[in-house]
């Protein structure tokens, strides 16, 4: 009796986050992705464009989803007559082709006992938008638009950024602050997740630029920056005032009258 196949399955459990604030767009994404008991490194961050415009789009979910998508969705961009205008063009147009996938797809893939979970961030900037645009786009093909009160969309592993993004990011934080926070959110999350990791991949489009700058980085390009963050946060916590949690370690024989 022959062995069953080996199927291999490249998931992509993740951390990708994208800032929208007054100055422009930041992207940040780690690279580690799970193939069994196999961890590699892969790019989670790709372009989009159609010669005339230009969007970064990061998911979470499996590889197998993200690269079809992707990769049709790259098809169909060449083959259009008419540019996309406006990000939201370009949303609707992943959404779309995400649905088609998720037919074909899911069926085969539940039966594998595995989900079609695929979540991406969208973002750039069109002729026709005024400035930088900040999508998510789930797993239904439905997307939604990052606001001034919320300007920021993390996917992925969630829990551990959102914090430090929370109390100190607003839409008027300077695009290298925002940048710096995106670091840190990735920072808190490696830190508490053995499947987050470097290289980081990360792209910064400023307002009214064409094009996306980007580059990798390795632990030990931003070693520097997480020792500094490291000592900021012992320091924070060796400034707290503790008159408050005196009484509670303390013991009668300690007190002074």
């Amino acid at each position: 009796m022959g062995q069953p196949a080996h199927r291999e399955r490249a998931v992509v459990v993740t951390f990708c986050i994208a800032i929208r604030v007054n100055e422009g767009v930041v992207a940040l994404s780690d690279t580690r992705v799970l193939r069994g008991n196999e961890m590699s490194t892969k790019s989670k961050l790709s372009m989009l464009g159609d010669g005339r415009g230009e969007a970064v789009v990061m998911t979470s979910g499996l590889r197998s989803v993200r690269d079809k998508v992707v990769a049709r969705l790259e098809d169909e961009l060449r083959a259009a007559t008419t540019p996309h205008r406006r990000m939201h063009e370009l949303a609707t147009a992943y959404g779309q082709v995400l649905r088609t996938v998720r037919t074909e797809d899911e069926e085969a893939l539940n039966a594998g006992g595995l989900s079609f979970n695929s979540h991406a961030i969208l973002a750039g900037q069109f002729a026709d938008d005024d400035q930088p645009v900040l999508m998510h786009v789930y797993p239904e093909g439905n997307w939604v638009e990052a606001t001034d009160d919320a300007p920021y969309v993390i996917i992925g592993r969630t829990t551990s950024g959102k914090p430090i993004l929370d109390r100190l990011l607003t839409v008027d934080t300077p695009l290298d602050r925002a940048l710096a926070l995106a670091y840190v959110a990735f920072d808190a999350t490696r830190a508490s997740a053995t499947d987050v990791d470097f290289p980081v991949d990360v792209a910064v489009l400023g307002r009214n630029r064409d094009l996306f700058v980007s580059r990798r980085y390795t632990s030990d390009d931003l070693g520097t920056v997480h020792d500094a963050w490291l000592d900021g946060l012992r320091a924070a916590l060796d400034a707290l005032p503790t008159d408050w949690s005196r009484p509670l370690l303390t013991t009668p024989e300690q007190e002074t009258p």
